[in-house]
């Protein structure tokens, strides 16, 4: 028995069609499109993970300004990459990203490894499918991939049963990629899916009318196009409570603390954070005696894909701290250093410089 579903068109004929289109309709004016280096590809290729085209640009931008080369990149302290990097979320693909760079200096002579799809998949934060589409977009060698759009367009057209995280079906979708995957053209056929499954076969609401496959779309023809891909099976999210300590000293400067490199925020800095008030209030009365509490703003909540995190900001003042620690340092919003800070951080900081931490309005 064959994992993989018949396929609905001819290896050729499906290429045709989808390269067709591409001609018209696809995305051909991308920042990393020019100057197509591997090293291009694959920075853009880990700021798309999860994030759309948009929103990543002027991340990338930025991003190549400041580290051109993978050289540059590896040299550089991943508190700065992480300051390019805030905003787009999911840090650990900066982190990876920064680890992976070290690693191409070190092991692979500052060239990324693209002549071998096991060995880019082996570097952090990469896997099959990036790996596949960075060796097809930087070099046009016959490489396959699988991201978030082209497993959302093949379950459509094939109406692939089953959530794509599970094995057995994200083994179906590697074949179905597999068998329409053609050996010219790569650069085209790999953007041109990609495309496909972001512009017209999107996830909420597909533009049917426009695809080049709406005859041959198996989910279309049974109207079932918002059911395929399954969901993963939703779970309750949880919500967890932090109170984040917002410490000022005399000169208004706010005290950070740099969270460990695994974990929430890994590697991000951040307010230090407590279980509840009398944790933060110990904590403090071992550094600062006599230090007075402000009245607490609004606790409002921050969303992570697995958990609800519900925040109290609790504004304090002192005269001086003793026994920060190395982890600790001190921030002034009027001149932000370029350091790499947890957004609702980020947005607590911003909202201190209208005014003064006697108000008691939350951000």
């Amino acid at each position: 028995m064959t994992d993989m579903p018949p396929a609905i068109l001819p290896p050729k004929r499906f290429q045709q069609r989808l390269l067709a289109w591409f001609d018209s309709h696809g995305r051909h004016d991308l920042p990393w499109q020019y100057e197509r280096t591997p090293y291009r590809v694959w920075v853009s290729e880990i700021m798309l993970q999860q994030t759309q085209v948009a929103t990543v640009i002027p991340y990338f931008e930025r991003f190549m300004v400041r580290f051109p080369d993978v050289e540059a990149l590896a040299a550089a302290d991943q508190d700065e990459v992480l300051h390019l990097w805030t905003g787009l979320g999911y840090y650990a693909r900066g982190r990876n990203l920064h680890k992976a760079a070290r690693a191409v200096v070190d092991e692979h002579g500052g060239e990324l490894p693209v002549h071998c799809l096991e060995e880019m998949a082996a570097l952090p934060g990469i896997g099959r499918s990036t790996a596949g589409a960075i060796i097809a977009q930087s070099t046009g060698r016959r490489a396959v991939i699988l991201d978030g759009n082209v497993k959302r367009v093949l379950t459509r057209l094939h109406a692939v049963e089953g959530w794509p995280g599970r094995p057995a079906v994200e083994r179906r979708l590697w074949a179905l990629a597999e068998h329409y995957t053609p050996e010219e053209r790569l650069v085209d056929f790999t953007q041109a899916m990609m495309d496909l499954g972001a512009t017209l076969c999107r996830r909420g609401t597909p533009d049917c009318a426009r695809c080049p496959f709406e005859e041959v779309c198996l989910a279309h023809a049974r109207g079932e196009e918002k059911r395929f891909p399954e969901s993963k099976p939703k779970k309750t999210l949880s919500t967890r409570m932090t109170v984040m300590l917002l410490l000022q000293d005399r000169e208004g400067r706010v005290l950070l603390e740099q969270r460990p490199s695994n974990g929430l925020w890994g590697g991000l800095w951040s307010l230090p954070q407590f279980d509840d008030i009398q944790a933060l209030q110990a904590w403090l009365d071992a550094r600062a005696p006599g230090s007075e509490l402000q009245l607490a703003w609004t606790p409002f909540t921050h969303a992570f894909s697995h958990f609800r995190l519900e925040i109290t900001p609790q504004p304090a003042r002192i005269d001086r701290l003793d026994s920060v620690g190395e982890a600790h340092c001190w921030y002034d919003p009027t001149e932000p250093a370029s350091i790499g800070l947890a957004a609702p951080v980020k947005a607590l900081l911003a909202s201190l410089a209208p005014f003064t931490l006697t108000t008691t309005a939350g951000p």
